[in-house]
């Protein structure tokens, strides 16, 4: 789901920060959670791109039942994902929205270059925005399914077989985004891979269940 909402006179992010996000009803308004931004800095407008769960009762679902003119309390941007140059994008799941915005902006300066992104999800169907980043990435988009076996995608976790696989050069800016047991052994095989330490950007994304 993709909300759309007014920007706040000098309002500023930067491609991948988020904000807390509360919805401005009663009993809802302290219930604040993390979103992060997909649209650019420089639009006058500010979306989210977010993972719904119909089937829980929590924040995600009252999003679903937003009405044109509905408000939305923002609070402080925050986020340690910001893009240091050309590199290999790694991400588990709803981890990947830091990244949309980061290759929107490339994108509008022409300048998405030999960036890679590698994207973990459960089953086809949990892929964010496949189409926007095929025709973004072309062959630099490949997605790995741990439930699910489809054609034209990989299948399992993520292992450093894998990376090996798709990556040529580990001496480039490495940005892991996703829950943390899937941050954690990505950084272990980056590290048995000699990546060193100072070029990874990362950023720890539970998913929102409620």
């Amino acid at each position: 789901m993709q909300i759309v909402t007014d920007k706040p006179k000098h309002y500023t992010f930067t491609p991948g920060q988020a904000t807390d996000v509360s919805i401005n009803k009663e009993g809802w308004r302290n219930e604040k959670r993390p979103f992060t931004f997909t649209c650019l800095p420089d639009n006058d407008y500010l979306q989210f791109t977010i993972k719904t769960y119909p089937s829980h009762k929590g924040v995600t679902n009252q999003l679903l039942q937003l009405k044109r003119n509905d408000e939305l309390i923002l609070h402080e941007v925050f986020g340690a994902i910001s893009y240091k140059g050309e590199g290999v994008f790694i991400a588990g799941g709803a981890g990947v929205t830091p990244f949309i915005s980061i290759f929107r902006k490339l994108e509008s300066k022409n300048k998405i270059g030999n960036n890679m992104l590698l994207f973990a999800n459960k089953i086809k169907a949990d892929i964010i925005l496949e189409e926007e980043f095929k025709k973004l990435l072309g062959p630099n988009f490949v997605n790995i399914l741990s439930e699910e076996k489809a054609t034209g995608y990989s299948h399992g976790q993520i292992t450093e077989g894998f990376l090996k696989a798709h990556i040529v050069d580990f001496d480039m800016v490495f940005y892991i985004c996703g829950p943390d047991p899937m941050m954690d052994a990505v950084e272990k095989q980056l590290a048995n891979l000699q990546v060193a330490e100072n070029l990874i950007v990362k950023e720890s994304f539970e998913e929102q269940n409620n």
